[in-house]
């Protein structure tokens, strides 16, 4: 199980999928804990009823069906599913909308989802997910990537409250891959994850959502910029040292 986490951890996210069903036929025992452990880039569905987008994972998945934030009804069609609390239902949909706000300011289109439901510890959990499609046939509105793609997933756990106060706990996780393919720059891929976890005591007085709210923001910042610096950092300075820019290479003096 070890040796299958290590190499999910370094698999392109864009072939997470094909990675996973791998393992699961060599490994059947650890399935459970593979489909729970192992994020994959999010899909899509829409809702019928509401005409809306919604995002598929294993938090809003029972049997073979997915709740939708939307209508908080099970497609393809599940009579037993479980749903959360209507206290908890009505705390979902204010997060839907609020979130859907901060997606178009952050990421200027794309879709959100987000699901709630109790634990076993007189809490809640709560999972905020976005995926943004940047390809010129998606939600890019710049045009600038052949295929793009942008899934963040962020899973809080809420304890209960005490004296005003409650412990939440975040794991986020995004998963990025973009290519292009134009003259300037030819052909290029790059993809990657990144996971991180963030523990805080917070008042109650504002409400969960500012606290989880809060919490998401500066966690995605931080994550922007590992990615920024990891990422395209780390890759800028690997071309630029392959093949130094022209103003450079006249710099350099003669042997």
């Amino acid at each position: 199980m070890e040796a299958a986490m290590g190499l999910m951890r370094r698999m392109p996210p864009k072939l997470n999928e094909t990675a996973l069903s791998a393992l699961l036929t060599l490994l059947p025992q650890h399935s459970s804990d593979l489909l729970s452990q192992v994020d994959q880039p999010l899909q899509v569905l829409c809702d019928l009823e509401n005409g809306k987008e919604f995002i598929l994972c294993e938090y809003n998945r029972d049997a073979d069906s997915y709740r939708s934030p939307w209508s908080n009804k099970y497609h393809p069609s599940l009579e037993d599913g479980s749903l959360p609390s209507q206290e908890l239902r009505n705390l979902e949909i204010e997060a839907n909308d609020i979130f859907a706000i901060y997606r178009d300011q952050y990421y200027e289109g794309g879709i959100s989802s987000v699901y709630m439901w109790e634990d076993d510890n007189e809490g809640f959990v709560a999972c905020f997910l976005i995926k943004k499609d940047g390809s010129k046939t998606g939600h890019g509105r710049r045009g600038y990537l052949q295929e793009g793609a942008w899934d963040a997933i962020h899973v809080i756990e809420v304890g209960p409250v005490e004296e005003g106060t409650a412990h939440y706990r975040l794991t986020s996780t995004v998963m990025l891959s973009l290519t292009t393919n134009n003259d300037a720059s030819g052909t290029f891929n790059l993809s990657g994850s990144i996971r991180r976890e963030m523990n805080l005591d917070l008042s109650v007085e504002d409400g969960h959502l500012c606290n989880m709210g809060r919490m998401i923001e500066e966690m995605e910042s931080k994550l922007r910029n590992s990615l920024d610096q990891v990422y395209f950092g780390k890759t800028k300075e690997m071309v630029c040292t392959l093949r130094p820019p022209s103003e450079v290479v006249m710099r350099l003096p003669e042997p």
